[in-house]
């Protein structure tokens, strides 16, 4: 199935795609103008610079990488994020730092799967 994907005027980089034949979700990047510090208890809505045209019947859902989640300790909010297929908006997602130190989000970071 395919679904078409629409970029925002803020939007750089590459479309995301699948990075094996088996991988069952893509990652999306920070589009971000600057860095942001995200202390610890804070959540902060980052713009994907994205939006899709999802078949009717059908979701989109937003997870947090592992490694972040190790690593940082971040997640999303509201995992997993569901993006319904009437919504045309931007795809925003709501990272959380979970973690006791303040972590540095920068542009093009790998920051969801979907």
């Amino acid at each position: 199935m395919g679904v078409k994907i629409k970029k925002w005027n803020h939007f750089r980089g590459e479309l995301p795609t699948y990075h094996s034949e088996l991988a069952s979700g893509f990652d999306v990047r920070a589009q971000l103008d600057g860095e942001i510090d995200l202390a610890p208890g804070q959540r902060v809505l980052i713009p994907t610079g994205l939006s899709f045209a999802i078949p009717p019947g059908f979701e989109l859902q937003a997870r947090p990488r592992s490694g972040w989640a190790i690593r940082e300790g971040l997640s999303l909010l509201n995992s997993p994020g569901t993006v319904d297929a009437d919504y045309r908006g931007e795809v925003k997602i709501i990272v959380v730092n979970l973690g006791e130190e303040i972590v540095k989000l920068k542009d093009q970071d790998r920051l969801a799967q979907m």
